[in-house]
């Protein structure tokens, strides 16, 4: 994970900061730079904007060189933010990712910015602040572990000076906490996706989140085959049994001081490799199977940050941990299993694995008294990201309210997830012959046939959301703050839900 960076705020204005470079937006067709910049450098700025034809355009940026002793700054990076009627928090988050990856790319080992406040836009400062904070923070991650040379990343920043105006400094540092934590938390998750899948194994992601645990002061458990099977996970050990590594069930548990407001649990789907099985998926199908853990991955990091945001709502995650190999020992097509809750699968593709393992989770958390909600993440289906590509997640629930606060809470977190329908029409699809029900269906409608199977081992009367995030769970490309490899997909959603930050 890359190093921490420092924020400091401070009153007053941008021009009054010395930094190695300072940045600030600039709005489309605006006569003046929002946020606290000072009269005598905004007027500067603008002039030196005008000079090079920079109109504020979204995704742009300008690099000024100012004269020794004319400003604080050696140089300022103006970055444009588009108009004042489109920036959203994510654009501007993006906005911000960009600027802080260029600034470091410059050499620059301080960086001086204003937080944007304007009664005009469609967000608050506290949540500029957060978004601040995300954009440094994920923007300039980098995985490096395994290489000789560092790759173009965060090589020199170090801190980050912010100009607040008349904003409350309680308020700013407060929303700076709240997204350096949630970043923390996305970043984890990105180090254990990006993972190689040898040395990522089962055991050994159980053992991390035994770790994380501990650091983190909440309760967990891990169970090996012989728990498993005494519990008759038939999911988890078939799914496991052409694999040399041995699966594991991680079960981790936050409590709140006091009396919880709610009790819900999150569920990841953590497959750290699948060839497919003896379906064997092609070489190319095979290059980022080791992202195939990355719902288990969101959970381990969601639970190790609930206590620092303070969430209120008691919270057993779990993990669901198999390697799904073409042994002598794998399953076949054609093989029946029994799952927990006494439900038996015939399956038809061994590469329909993951909700194999879910089915098991899943019946696992609806013995839990008193649960009043269940959320599972999962890389689950191709035909998730056929639908929506590779930047969104579907959501499939049960429960329409329950969906609502989960589409809430990510698109304040500037994850993009869209809701698929549930048609209970479909289940006829994924009806067996020789068993309750099989893991696929037909070709069509995959990513709905899949929540259908899962939707099976959820108990009457339990609300529970499901979230694909096959899409963007892993980036084939740099995208703003969001570069390639694991990407940490659903962290920031869970927290925004489950540890809300303060209006």
């Amino acid at each position: 994970m890359t190093a921490p960076l420092a924020f400091q705020t401070h009153a007053g204005v941008l021009a009054d900061l010395q930094a190695d470079v300072g940045i600030v937006g600039r709005l489309k067709g605006d006569g003046a730079l929002p946020g606290p910049v000072g009269d005598a450098l905004s007027q500067r700025l603008l002039e030196v904007a005008r000079e090079d034809r920079f109109n504020g355009r979204a995704g742009r940026l300008l690099l000024w060189h100012a004269p020794d002793g004319a400003f604080p700054c050696r140089r300022y990076l103006l970055m444009g933010l588009g108009s004042r009627e489109d920036i959203t928090l994510e654009r501007y988050r993006r906005d911000l990712g960009d600027a802080f990856v260029e600034a470091d790319r410059l050499g620059a080992a301080s960086v001086a910015v204003p937080l944007l406040h304007d009664d005009r836009l469609a967000f608050a400062p506290g949540e500029a602040a957060r978004a601040l904070a995300e954009a440094a923070l994920l923007g300039t991650y980098r995985f490096d572990r395994y290489r000789s040379e560092p790759r173009p990343g965060r090589r020199h920043l170090k801190e980050i000076r912010v100009a607040l105006g008349a904003f409350p400094a309680k308020g700013a540092a407060s929303g700076i906490a709240w997204g350096e934590r949630a970043s923390t938390a996305v970043n984890l998750a990105r180090d254990l996706v990006n993972e190689p899948p040898g040395i990522l194994t089962p055991p050994r992601l159980a053992e991390i989140a035994e770790e994380q645990a501990k650091a983190a002061g909440i309760e967990f458990e891990v169970f090996g085959p012989a728990a498993l099977k005494k519990m008759g996970m038939g999911g988890i050990l078939g799914v496991s049994q052409g694999s040399h590594q041995e699966p594991r069930l991680v079960r981790l548990q936050y409590r709140p001081k006091g009396k919880p407001d709610r009790k819900v649990a999150v569920i990841g789907k953590g497959l750290t490799f699948d060839s497919g099985g003896l379906s064997l998926k092609t070489s190319e199908g095979m290059e980022t199977m080791k992202c195939d853990m990355a719902g288990s991955a969101a959970v381990l990091a969601t639970l190790t940050a609930l206590g620092d945001l303070g969430c209120r709502s008691e919270v057993t995650g779990l993990m669901g941990l198999a390697e799904n190999m073409p042994g002598g020992e794998a399953i076949r097509p054609g093989d029946v299993l029994r799952i927990m809750n006494g439900k038996t699968v015939e399956v038809r593709n061994t590469d329909a694995e993951g909700r194999l393992v879910l089915a098991d989770c899943l019946s696992y958390v609806s013995k839990i008294d008193g649960l009043e909600a269940a959320v599972d993440l999962a890389t689950l289906t191709g035909a998730c990201v056929v639908a929506l590509g590779p930047m969104a997640a579907g959501l499939m629930t049960n429960h329409q309210p329950l969906a609502d606060d989960l589409l809430r809470s990510a698109a304040a977190a500037g994850e993009a997830v869209w809701q698929l329908p549930l048609y209970q029409e479909y289940r006829e699809h994924i009806k067996s012959d020789v068993a309750d029900i099989k893991n696929t269906g037909i070709r069509w409608g995959g990513a709905i046939t899949a929540a259908l199977f899962l939707q099976e081992f959820v108990r009457d009367g339990l609300p529970w959301a499901h979230l694909d995030i096959a899409g963007p769970a892993f980036g084939e490309k740099e995208y703003s703050y969001l570069g390639k490899g694991g990407s940490g997909a659903g962290v920031r959603t869970l927290l925004r839900w489950l540890a809300p930050p303060p209006a």
